[in-house]
């Protein structure tokens, strides 16, 4: 513990990061009692008070329909998280399964196997989800299937590239020697030494899992209206710039501050688990 702390303290980066993930996750659990307006992320429609600039009592200005932008920011953080969150629960096992078995195995599982993995990875991205939400209706459950349908291939290169070089360690040919089942050192052996590098690539990926979810909620493929998505916000306010320039400022700066808080966070821990090794 006190070397985590030299580290991250040494570092105003790191502390910069630590700081805007506090923040983002604090904004997303309590985002009841924070926000001034909770009703403002649903169908609540005030043409009294609509297009109006940041002032008091709506920090950062209201939206077309009267709602309050700082409510809906901090709805649409919790939606981001779980999302992001879902995504790699979801795309890290499967990711870690096809590494492991492709590294080990070798033969035809690993031509096989990792071949599948170059098509997928081979397709941009955000085509590839943009792609599968062109079929599916535009939900959040259909979001985390297309986000999740393009990010495990990079958990499945990530592993098989470690698993490569740590099946010819020593403790991995006496764990052979003594007959141990190839479950027992993929997944007992192998894998622990894997978890520095899927830990800190989990929390890069937090960030840019936020990030595409935004860009195919710009697009029109993500969470639809009026759920808080803070995509959706940055296009509906784009059409309006500059002259409502906070419809798309402050959602933007959201974004930013939680794909650069995880970026932050991601190469403190990377530095945390390096130096521990």
């Amino acid at each position: 513990m006190k070397r985590v702390i030299h580290i991250v303290m040494s570092r105003p980066l790191s502390i910069l990061g630590v700081g805007l993930i506090a923040l983002v996750l604090f904004s997303a659990l309590f985002a009841d009692l924070i926000a001034p307006f909770p009703e403002h992320r649903g169908t609540v429609v005030d043409f009294s008070n609509f297009n109006q600039p940041p002032g008091w009592p709506n920090i950062m200005g209201t939206d077309l329909v009267g709602r309050d932008l700082f409510s809906r920011i901090i709805y649409a953080y919790r939606l981001s998280l779980i999302l992001g969150a879902v995504v790699l629960a979801l795309a890290t096992p499967v990711g870690v399964a096809v590494g492991l078995a492709a590294g080990y195995l070798g033969g035809w599982a690993r031509f096989l196997l990792m071949r599948t993995t170059d098509v997928f990875l081979s397709i941009p991205p955000l085509v590839l989800a943009m792609s599968i939400m062109g079929v599916l209706e535009p939900t959040l459950i259909n979001g985390m299937i297309a986000v999740t349908a393009m990010w495990w291939p990079w958990y499945a290169r990530l592993v098989y590239n470690i698993t490569l070089a740590e099946r010819e360690e020593g403790y991995v040919l006496a764990a052979e020697v003594i007959g141990a089942s190839r479950t027992h050192i993929m997944f007992r052996e192998i894998l622990p030494n894997c978890f520095p590098a899927i830990l800190t690539k989990m929390t890069l990926d937090l960030g840019f899992v936020i990030l595409i979810a935004s860009s195919l909620s710009f697009l029109g493929l993500g969470v639809q209206p009026p759920t808080p998505d803070l995509g959706s916000m940055v296009a509906e306010g784009a059409r309006y710039l500059p002259d409502s320039w906070w419809l798309t400022v402050f959602p933007g700066l959201a974004i930013l501050v939680a794909v650069f808080g995880f970026n932050l966070l991601g190469d403190t821990l990377r530095d945390i688990l390096g130096s521990g090794q």
